[in-house]
């Protein structure tokens, strides 16, 4: 195939992404302005100009290629990869050789200047480990210089690898809440709807997967001419493949864009959670969920890396997967794994689900037990298959499996850890020979 000899004379990409995110409250309704929104209804850190983001980027070493703005959240598409504003906290996910930490320091000056934030609430930053760490550059050449970096900046972060330390691995970085020294004793490790006075769980599901099958990586090979728009080109390939589907569309905004000669990027704002009668219309292309009873806004970000000998994909959402009333229009963790599975193919995977918990009670302990089981019977169960019901234009009849015979996974790895508010699920799976 002509891309595979693409493959063989192209460097090396780092597909897996750096993601750091930071918390400076513990829910919009705590920053500073909650209540002085602007004219748009944006508050905190929503403020910000985007210039300045920008600036921050160019440390990072990657720009803005497009802005989706929602209700609650703004989805900045980028050259390599993705960064989230909400009202109190932001989430940049970056790949290849960027230099995601070197953000950090601008991101707190930021906050402290613009959005009169100068405490972090809790930091997160994680990675899966590199394919070819000794093309990084800064303190991302290795864990422990990462570790250092950030210990430097933070007082009591905590640091940990999950799984195989000679295998594929994910690497963690947290600070507990007792960092915020302006935030009372009683502050909650959890989002709260003001609405109905109880907690809401922060939950993120991401599927990181490699060695990608050829009929998956195919698609995302476009050689653009100057005049073909990426963006639309990205449209069409996420209808074709089925990724515009992963959630109902008519309550996705998809903000797309197809990389030359290869590679595939897009930020999605769900709405999650309200009457699906009542949405947005669905022609509403600026995100904007308002006027949509009982909805709230999630997110998921996909990217891929197809190139031969180093191929990678990244499905990253925080869409609860128990929180719909109808259940017919959103999946359920199995059912989500699966649909992103389906489409990419891997050899080898690993899924981590993160939830936020009280004291880490045992009612978010099962549902870490409970997800293990969707991970398993999502990719090692002959009998489960699933239509997806995507007819396309080009003759294909939509139908999908998961197994199917020939795709059936083992699970190499399953560890569960529990930190101070949040509990986690780690498990890694590879294709059955």
């Amino acid at each position: 195939m002509a891309q595979d000899i693409l493959d063989e004379h192209h460097c090396p990409f780092e597909g897996p992404e750096k993601l750091l995110e930071i918390w400076f409250k513990p829910s919009a309704h705590d920053v500073p302005d909650a209540a002085d929104p602007d004219p748009d209804g944006r508050t905190g850190l929503r403020k910000v100009d985007r210039k300045l983001w920008e600036e921050m980027l160019d440390i990072v070493k990657c720009q803005v290629l497009s802005v989706a703005q929602g209700a609650e959240m703004d989805a900045y598409l980028l050259s390599e990869s993705s960064f989230f504003v909400a009202p109190h906290r932001l989430i940049l996910k970056t790949c290849g050789t960027t230099l995601n930490l070197l953000g950090l320091p601008r991101i707190l000056e930021i906050a402290a200047t613009h959005a009169n934030m100068p405490a972090v609430y809790r930091c997160f930053y994680s990675r899966k480990s590199f394919m070819f760490p000794e093309r990084q550059r800064g303190p991302h050449r290795d864990w422990k210089q990462e570790v250092e970096f950030l210990d430097n900046i933070f007082s009591n972060g905590a640091a940990y690898t999950v799984g195989k330390v000679n295998g594929d691995h994910w690497l963690l970085y947290l600070t507990n809440p007792d960092d915020a020294i302006s935030l009372p004793d009683t502050a909650p490790s959890s989002p709260i709807d003001p609405d109905h006075n109880q907690l809401l769980p922060d939950y993120t599901i991401e599927i990181l997967m490699s060695d990608l099958a050829a009929s998956a990586r195919e698609p995302f090979f476009s050689s653009l001419s100057p005049s073909d728009d990426p963006h639309l080109h990205a449209a069409t390939l996420s209808q074709t493949v089925a990724i515009s589907d992963i959630f109902p569309p008519h309550l996705t905004t998809l903000d797309a864009y197809s990389f030359s000669p290869c590679g595939y990027s897009a930020n999605a704002l769900i709405k999650w959670g309200g009457d699906p009668s009542s949405a947005a219309d669905p022609q509403n292309h600026t995100g904007s969920i308002a006027g949509s009873e009982g909805f709230r806004e999630g997110y998921y970000t996909i990217h891929v890396t197809p190139e031969k000998g180093w191929s990678y994909a990244s499905f990253e959402c925080n869409v609860p997967s128990h929180t719909s009333e109808d259940t017919r229009d959103f999946p359920d963790l199995k059912t989500l794994i699966q649909r992103v599975v389906t489409i990419f193919k891997p050899g080898r995977l690993s899924l981590t689900l993160f939830i936020s918990s009280k004291d880490n009670d045992a009612e978010h302990g099962e549902s870490v037990e409970a997800a293990q089981r969707a991970f398993k019977v999502a990719l090692t169960d002959p009998s489960i298959t699933r239509d997806h019901s995507h007819a396309k234009s080009n003759g294909g009849h939509g139908q999908s499996t998961i197994c199917g015979g020939e795709r059936l996974y083992k699970r190499t790895d399953k560890i569960n850890y529990e930190f101070g508010g949040y509990d986690l699920a780690f498990a890694s799976f590879e294709l059955r020979a």
